[in-house]
């Protein structure tokens, strides 16, 4: 298809006029386009140019060599030249010579529009017949040769990149990009910048590409690339436009774009036939490029790295073997204006990721390098170590990798601020496979291992639920951590009894049921991390250490009493601290059960790989396992920690063999002691981690504390610190327990001599509060538990003393009680007793035997209408239950029912017949017969009638 031409200049008068006007035209042209094509050939002269050049000075005038778009679709490829003084002698005339391509056609031989710079087809002058001649090819001028290109691309290297990250712009978004403004001495600089451009896009692209070589005024221009001297008009300023300025601008910003950097480098090392062979992507355009012995950075590399990654099937032997050679030479290529370094980490990530596709895929000769490469770089720049096999190094390179890696490996190891099961593990691995001797660093590695696997949760570290403190968890790891540390060397060792290397516990909820002691060594948090103790766990559970129980709640804290602060030893101090200091919080307040650590596996792993490393993780674990039980079990559970591969470390293997809480708890007890492998009477302590894991939190039964004293002795429980422990038992046991009266008779038979003061009296009245309405009571009932409880030297815990005030109110009320017994109480006037009397009147036991048994009534009348006036708080006492109590109940009675009464306290004696029936008589009289025992007294409120026979105990007050 021959192409439409048309010559454009200034001409003398002619058929269409004088000045500027077509001067030839081919055929078929419309008219329409020809005022369009007018406005894209115009030419101006620079301004520093000559104003009437010689013929020699024309030559170094620029040329407009521009390819431009057309409204109908098509393209405009034309040169415009300027030609000095027209036909009249006025200067400034040019003579323009252009190609009308249609939409859809291409030069000859599907040509690049930028080939035809300077063709010997171009003319300088209108045909003499005003014909234009056909064109069919146009010859290349010898400034776009090959070795020309290469040239310049090396003399403008430092904007090369940038330029061509604005040309991708383009590509990505022709209608939003910038247009590219190129500001050169020579109009033949910017072809060739233009010829760079289309030579690394694709073909179909380089079509499309629009440019002119020259204009005086670019705000005018429409093509995408545009060509300026230094004196035409300024775009800097204008963001539309992306100026390059190659005479005299500032040196441009490092660029990140992977692509325009790879295609520079490729420029630079005179290889342009890679862009004929490959995609015109970053990733194969890089594997191609380092492939054929280009230098790139570091982000070139990544970007090769990570393709061939996807891409690894489709890549020849050769190829790999060339590709993984340059990645492992990998030095930043010499060029003006490098890119910004890719992050150490992109890189080695994607070498690494290399390795693992390629490794076992191909012979191990070519990926030994990048083995080694990868390796070093993540031992020298603290990247992710790769899980490399026996056999992914060559001798050679792994002779050459111990001798060079060997101190940075024992550093890494033995690195601090890593976590021990993370880069720290993953070194020692490496060492072992390089033969690198690290034996000297493995107690101290295994310590770290040890705590970090039992380390607090950071919920609780930052004092959050399940802390009390916010510095609890940090002092309880440290606790921990001089443990570990003491005992990294595979031996194990037990603590001392009677102190905690943890903190204690947070606190419970303040309603929950059941007790632990406020400073045992092994009170910890349940394993949610709440602070308190699920309501469904079998026992006896913590209550708040800083609430009051009520005399009368389902179980105490034993906080108050002297004897659950008395450490094993009996030096006063308590367990936690040895200060008398409670503890605040606890290394175990952290949660667990959740998903294991990333690590895990690897741990795994070096467990059973690394038998060195294996013994002096066991006796970490094994340390703090003694010293805290419980939190290092619930950190331990579902671990699959393989404590059979060795034997020994008793409480390690308790704790990973623990199981569940629940149950039997004596049989979880035998059978956590069984798996020690070593009899408590040989190695006491086992017993004490048996304990804790069973009784995490709570304190055994009566029940439960009797049969391990009895089945064990007492000389088992005394070495392993247990003992304080069967005290606080049956010290903080609730009053539902029957069988803590037992256990203190059990605790007094077995320990005579090592009972504290306050110890001693507490099991003495626990032993006789059993003994009540037995034939051991004896007598002079009141007397003896108030001498226990006053005439010890140190407080008797209050939890005690209201067991015992229960248990001798409810047999002075139950009866039959000797007169002496209940003047004793009378004269005693001790609040406690006689407000736990009262209850005891007011149960409802005792409600439904008054309805239903009238000798008991009786003797109800008789008790508590005895001895007015011995002491005012017996009178308060009794005159309330009597008016509160028995007379609600009495008129309630049928005649028959009081007859009873009746004849029951005539056969105790006459006077208390008349007193019973002086009290019962309604009217006046009775009133003045309550008042007389001391009923109605003035100045007290009288109370309203309540429903039913007895009435109720207020709040806050006693009636």
């Amino acid at each position: 298809m021959t192409l439409a031409q048309l010559h454009y200049t200034s001409a003398p008068p002619g058929p269409d006029g004088s000045g500027f006007r077509f001067t030839a035209v081919s055929a078929g042209v419309p008219r329409g386009l020809l005022r369009e094509v007018e406005q894209l050939i115009g030419y101006e002269p620079p301004r520093d140019f000559p104003a009437r050049p010689d013929a020699e000075q024309l030559k170094s005038f620029p040329k407009a060599f521009a390819f431009s778009a057309l409204a109908d679709g098509g393209r405009l490829l034309s040169r415009s030249v300027y030609t000095g003084a027209d036909y009249s002698g006025r200067w400034g005339n040019f003579h323009a010579h252009a190609l009308h391509m249609p939409p859809g056609t291409r030069l000859p031989d599907g040509a690049l529009p930028i080939t035809a710079w300077e063709s010997p087809r171009w003319a300088d002058s209108t045909p003499v017949n005003g014909r234009p001649e056909p064109v069919e090819r146009f010859e290349p001028s010898g400034l776009l040769r090959r070795d020309g290109l290469i040239a310049f691309a090396a003399s403008r290297s430092e904007r090369l990149a940038a330029f061509l990250a604005d040309l991708r712009a383009w590509v990505a978004d022709p209608d939003a990009a910038a247009q590219i403004v190129l500001v050169e001495h020579d109009s033949a600089d910017v072809a060739q910048w233009i010829a760079l451009a289309c030579a690394v896009l694709p073909r179909e692209q380089a079509h499309r590409l629009t440019f002119t070589t020259y204009t005086r005024r670019p705000q005018q221009a429409r093509q995408q690339i545009i060509g300026v001297l230094p004196s035409s008009e300024p775009v800097s300023h204008d963001h539309r436009y992306r100026v390059h300025d190659c005479t005299a601008g500032p040196s441009p910003e490092p660029v990140t774009d992977v692509w325009a950097q790879v295609c520079a480098h490729i420029w630079c090392a005179g290889r342009p036939d890679l862009f004929r062979e490959t995609p015109a992507q970053a990733g194969p355009l890089a594997v191609a490029a380092l492939a054929a012995g280009v230098e790139l950075g570091a982000q070139g590399r990544t970007a090769a790295a990570r393709w061939a990654v996807d891409h690894a099937g489709s890549l020849s032997d050769d190829t790999l073997a060339a590709l993984v050679g340059a990645l492992c030479a990998g030095h930043e290529p010499v060029v003006a204006r490098p890119a910004p370094p890719a992050p150490a980490g992109e890189e080695h990530a994607a070498l690494a990721d290399l390795l693992a596709r390629l490794e076992g895929r191909v012979p191990v000769a070519v990926t030994a390098p990048l083995a080694a490469r990868v390796l070093t770089s993540a031992v020298l720049g603290r990247g992710p170590v790769p899980a490399l096999r026996a056999g992914s190094l060559t001798a050679p390179a792994q002779a050459a990798l111990a001798r060079d890696l060997a101190p940075a490996l024992r550093a890494g190891v033995a690195d601090e601020r890593e976590p021990a099961a993370g880069r720290p593990l993953a070194l020692l691995r490496i060492a072992d496979l390089l033969d690198i001797d690290c034996q000297d660093l493995l107690p101290e590695l295994a310590a770290r291992l040890a705590r970090g696997l039992v380390a607090d949760h950071p919920t609780a570290a930052a004092g959050g639920p399940g802390s009390d403190a916010p510095g609890a968890a940090g002092r309880g790891g440290r606790d921990m951590e001089g443990c570990a540390e003491g005992h990294a060397e595979g031996y194990a060792a037990t603590a001392a009894p009677g102190r905690s290397p943890a903190d204690g516990a947070g606190p419970a909820s303040p309603g929950a049921a059941g007790r632990h002691p406020a400073d045992a060594w092994w009170s910890k948090a349940p394993s949610d991390g709440s602070g308190s103790t699920p309501a469904d766990r079998p026992g006896r559970h913590p209550a708040d250490r800083t609430v009051q129980a009520p005399s009368d709640a389902p179980g105490r804290h034993p906080a108050d009493g002297r004897s659950s602060q008395t450490p094993a030893d009996g030096t006063g101090s308590t367990p936690a601290d040895r200060s008398g200091a409670a503890p605040s919080g606890g290394a175990a307040d952290a949660p667990s059960g959740g998903s294991p650590a990333p690590y895990a596996s690897a741990l795994l792993d070096a467990v059973h790989d690394h038998p060195a490393l294996r013994i002096a993780l066991f006796g970490a674990l094994n340390a703090l396992a003694a010293a805290d039980p419980p939190g290092v079990a619930r950190r331990l559970a579902g671990a699959g920690l393989p404590v059979g591969l060795q034997p020994g470390f008793p409480h390690l293997r308790m704790c990973a063999t623990a199981g569940e809480p629940g149950g039997d708890r004596l049989g979880r007890f035998h059978s956590v002691l069984r798996t020690a492998g070593v009899s408590p009477h040989a190695d006491p302590a086992v017993l004490r981690t048996a304990f804790a894991l069973v009784w995490s939190g709570d304190l055994p039964t009566g029940q439960e504390a009797s049969l391990l004293l009895n089945e064990l002795g007492s000389d088992i429980h005394r070495a392993s610190g247990t003992r304080d422990l069967l005290i606080d038992a049956a010290l903080a046991a609730p009053r539902d327990d029957h069988d803590v009266p037992a256990l203190a008779a059990d605790l007094l038979r077995c320990f005579p001599t090592e009972l504290r003061p306050g110890q001693r009296a507490a099991l003495l009245l626990l032993e006789f509060a059993g003994l009540l309405g037995t034939e051991g009571e004896g007598e002079d009932w009141v007397g003896r538990v108030l001498a226990l409880r006053d005439g010890a030297a140190e407080p008797v815990p209050a939890a005690v003393v209201d067991r015992v005030f229960d248990a001798l109110a409810w047999r002075l009320v139950k009866g039959p009680a000797p007169e002496s017994e209940l003047y004793a109480l009378a004269r005693s006037a001790e609040p406690a007793l006689l407000a736990a009397y009262e209850r005891a009147g007011r149960s409802d036991r005792v409600g439904s035997r008054l309805r239903t048994v009238p000798s008991f009534a009786a003797a109800c009348f008789c008790a508590w209408s005895a001895f007015p006036g011995t002491r005012t708080e017996w009178d308060e006492t009794r005159t309330a239950l009597l008016t509160k109590v028995l007379r609600p109940v009495v008129r309630a009675l049928p005649a028959e029912d009081v007859a009873a009464v009746e004849e029951a306290l005539g056969r105790a004696g006459r006077g208390r017949l008349d007193a019973f029936r002086t009290w019962n008589r309604p009217g006046a009289l009775g009133r003045l017969a309550g008042r007389l025992s001391g009923r109605g007294r003035r100045g007290t409120d009288q109370p309203p009638v309540w429903p039913g026979d007895v009435e109720p105990p207020a709040e806050g007050r006693r009636r």
